[in-house]
């Protein structure tokens, strides 16, 4: 043990300090030397008054850059942002998907052979919702018997095989900024209004164009069929038209909220602006580009709540309900918006915000009009007719981004503007009083290390021959 020690102390006798002078020396060549400003005043003044007010200088200048890089540090780490708005002009904008459902979900027919349907989709969204259900009426005579029937009914498969269709006979008309379109441009979707379509869906060719007009867009022309479909009034399924909803091709159509209903014997005129928002990520903002979804090709936070939802599900019954329930958000195991949340906002968002007028179809003249071409009485017309129109209406679109309100070069740049407007200072002063630090601290710990060296000697007793 003490045969080490002697030798750390050799080695390191071998490397002697500087003697008194030497550091003097030292420091007296770092004051003049250094790029640092006002040092070199302090060391080569005689005065001591004139020592005292430079030092005072320098001291106060060092004092404030201190608290002015403290200030900015702490602003940066508060990870502020800045909301800006622009307004783009451009010759050509993409159209939204234009998702459509009848109000009347049912073929009348498929509904008066199971009759129970309506009940048993009351029974089945109670359940889903937590809602109490009668015990009388969930063991009464006829439902045991159409369970014991049809062990494997679907409601989702009666809805989509016995609900509404879309063909020549339900798409009288249908024009794309003056082109023919027809059933064939529709993509089927599910959702709580039964079968929809959805036209310009992302996977259909019209999504990847660009209209290049204002004042023209989609113009459809419906006939519900109201003999035909058929729907619940009690749940409030009681009027007759087309509700529809203005999305991104990208995004699941969304009704909660944002559905547009269009009454039969009416001409909807819809105008439309694209207005897209760009968030931050975390920390800056809430939103989390790195986030998939298994089912959902682009994630939103729709799409997002309607995955979560279902898996919740199905971790409790093994199946997935037709439609998602709205306990799993009272109960809050699928949440929103923030960073930490099951769904955080979305980093890019594209809505449509709408105006809406409306006006009678048709005229009387254009009754009678359609009423020979159609091969129907003017009041089967009035009755089962809706048209609908959607426009852009100028070519632009806004753009709301967040944006971090100061970056890292920012930062730097701000940092160093502070350090030369109050010290003169730079990268390479930085690194001049670092070295200067280091080579005191490394004197010092050297003596130190030699004097406990001495000590332990000095204390340890002499061994014998």
């Amino acid at each position: 043990m003490f045969g080490l020690l002697g030798k750390i102390k050799h080695y390191l006798s071998k490397r002697p300090l500087p003697s008194p002078d030497d550091r003097k020396k030292f420091d007296q060549e770092f004051a003049f030397s250094t790029s640092f400003h006002g040092i070199h005043n302090i060391a080569q003044n005689r005065s001591r008054v004139r020592k005292v007010i430079w030092l005072s200088v320098v001291l106060g200048s060092v004092s404030l850059v201190v608290w002015q890089i403290y200030s900015r540090l702490v602003n940066f780490f508060t990870w502020p942002t800045t909301t800006s708005v622009e307004v783009q002009y451009v010759e050509k904008i993409e159209f939204p998907a234009v998702t459509f459902c009848n109000l009347n979900r049912f073929q009348a027919e498929a509904v008066s052979k199971f009759g129970i349907i309506f009940f048993l989709w009351d029974v089945v969204s109670k359940v889903l919702r937590l809602q109490e259900v009668s015990a009388n009426i969930t063991h009464s005579p006829e439902t045991l018997d159409f369970v014991t029937i049809h062990q494997n009914f679907s409601i989702t498969e009666f809805v989509k095989n016995n609900g509404f269709y879309l063909n020549q006979d339900t798409l009288l008309d249908c024009k794309f900024f003056g082109k023919p379109c027809g059933p064939k441009d529709f993509k089927h979707v599910f959702t709580e209004y039964g079968n929809c379509f959805t036209f310009n869906h992302g996977e259909n060719f019209q999504s990847k164009n660009k209209v290049s007009l204002s004042g023209r867009g989609l113009k459809l022309l419906f006939n519900v069929h109201q003999e035909e479909f058929t729907d619940n009034p009690l749940p409030g399924f009681a009027d007759a038209g087309i509700i529809f909803v203005i999305h991104s091709p990208k995004k699941e159509p969304q009704f909660d909220g944002l559905g547009l209903s269009s009454p039969v014997g009416m001409h909807s005129r819809v105008t439309i602006r694209q207005l897209k928002t760009v968030h931050q990520e975390y920390p800056w903002g809430e939103c989390k580009p790195d986030i998939k979804l298994k089912s959902f090709n682009t994630y939103n936070t729709y799409s997002c709540l309607k995955e979560c939802k279902a898996q919740h599900i199905q971790r409790l019954c093994g199946c997935l309900p037709f439609l998602l329930p709205d306990h799993i958000e009272l109960k809050g195991l699928c949440t929103m918006g923030t960073h930490n949340s099951s769904c955080p906002v979305s980093c890019e968002e594209t809505e449509y915000p709408a105006t809406v007028s409306y006006s009678t179809f048709p005229s009387q003249r254009a009754l009678k009009f359609l009423a020979k071409k159609l091969n129907q009485s003017q009041e089967y017309l009035s009755e089962n007719l809706v048209n609908i129109e959607i426009n852009y209406s100028d070519l632009n679109y806004k753009i709301t981004q967040q944006q971090k309100a100061v970056s890292v070069p920012e930062l730097l740049a701000d940092v160093g503007g502070q350090l030369g407007l109050f010290c003169g200072a730079s990268l390479i002063t930085i690194i001049e009083i670092i070295e200067y630090v280091l080579t005191n601290f490394y004197w010092i710990f050297i003596f130190l290390l030699l004097k406990i060296l001495e000590m332990i000697q000095r204390s340890s007793p002499p061994q014998a021959v």
